[in-house]
């Protein structure tokens, strides 16, 4: 029998590819979104659409009353500048809201939650790359404490209600959707400004590096986390799963890149470092490919073509 999902944020960047990758799996799809920064259009058209916050009532009762076999939950206030100047408002959304739509999922008899999480913002600072599961926790946003605080409620849950639960943490994902208009993203943006011939703005020297993972590679993640077989429950990290290449890529390397898949060489400004920037960032991805049997199949230069194509065809 195919899972029945609720994905909520599947109108967003990365949860309309994950919804795309369950009906593809065969599974019936309910997409639950606010549209606060997600948009109609991406909700696949074999899935059903619900518009509703996921701290609403309504979310609560979907997933009590909807016969799902899982939840997916990729709704989030996701902007880390904004956590900051409201941290009310980060915790309403992405710890209540999460709270909520697990009493929902409790009730409605769910059997597995996958949460997004993020290898970006819930390890501290560490001198120690590429960073495990296992590296040091300590948040500098409250965007990070949230996710990490929502990682323990899904232990908490999983120990007292039966509840399987798996947190995947991303590195920085890229690919078609996202937004090259916004803050987040610099692929996105970098991609927009290339085709346009417009100068690409670097803070500081661009030495910085991140963990550029393909956005179907996080979808093909998360199919993986839903349908593997769980470790048993021994502290946090043990069904959490970092999700990245395990490749360091500076914004220097990142722009140089898209100017050789676009063919031209785009002005680069630099500007002062942004305060609070992490200097380097990679995940290593072991783990995911031992126990979830999944491993990056698209190389960046790969990924920034397929990237480059949709911008041109949108």
């Amino acid at each position: 029998m195919a899972d029945k999902v609720l994905v909520t944020g599947g109108a967003g960047f990365v949860g309309s590819h994950v919804a795309d990758a369950y009906l593809e799996a065969g599974c019936e799809v309910t997409v639950l979104d606010d549209l606060s920064t997600g948009r109609r259009e991406l909700v696949p058209s074999a899935a059903r659409f619900v518009h509703a916050d996921v701290r609403s009532p309504e979310a609560r009762q979907l997933l009590a009353t909807g016969g799902f076999t899982l939840l997916n939950h990729h709704a989030a206030q996701m902007d880390v500048r904004r956590s900051v100047d409201d941290p009310v408002l980060d915790g309403s959304v992405n710890v209540i809201g999460l709270l909520n739509l697990l009493e929902g999922a409790r009730a409605g008899g769910v059997r597995r939650v996958v949460f997004a999480s993020s290898g970006g913002v819930v390890y501290g600072d560490s001198a120690t790359f590429p960073l495990t599961e296992g590296a040091p926790k300590l948040p500098l946003s409250p965007y990070g404490a949230a996710k990490l605080a929502s990682e323990y409620y899904l232990a908490t849950f999983a120990q007292l209600y039966d509840l399987e639960t798996a947190a995947l943490r991303y590195s920085n994902v890229y690919g078609p959707r996202q937004n090259a208009r916004g803050e987040a993203g610099v692929v996105a943006i970098f991609s927009g400004r290339t085709l346009q011939g417009e100068p690409l703005t670097v803070y500081g020297d661009g030495d910085q590096t991140r963990d550029m993972v393909y956005v179907k590679d996080v979808a093909a993640a998360n199919l993986a986390a839903s349908r593997r077989p769980l470790p048993r429950l021994t502290d946090l990290d043990a069904r959490a799963f970092n999700i990245g290449t395990g490749i360091e890529t500076s914004v220097n390397e990142l722009a140089a890149g898209l100017a050789a898949a676009a063919g031209r060489m785009p002005e680069i400004r630099h500007a002062p470092a942004r305060p609070g920037e992490l200097r380097r960032n990679v995940l290593a991805v072991d783990k995911a490919a031992r126990l979830l049997g999944w491993r990056p199949q698209v190389t960046l230069a790969e990924g920034l073509q397929l990237t480059l194509r949709s911008v041109v065809e949108d």
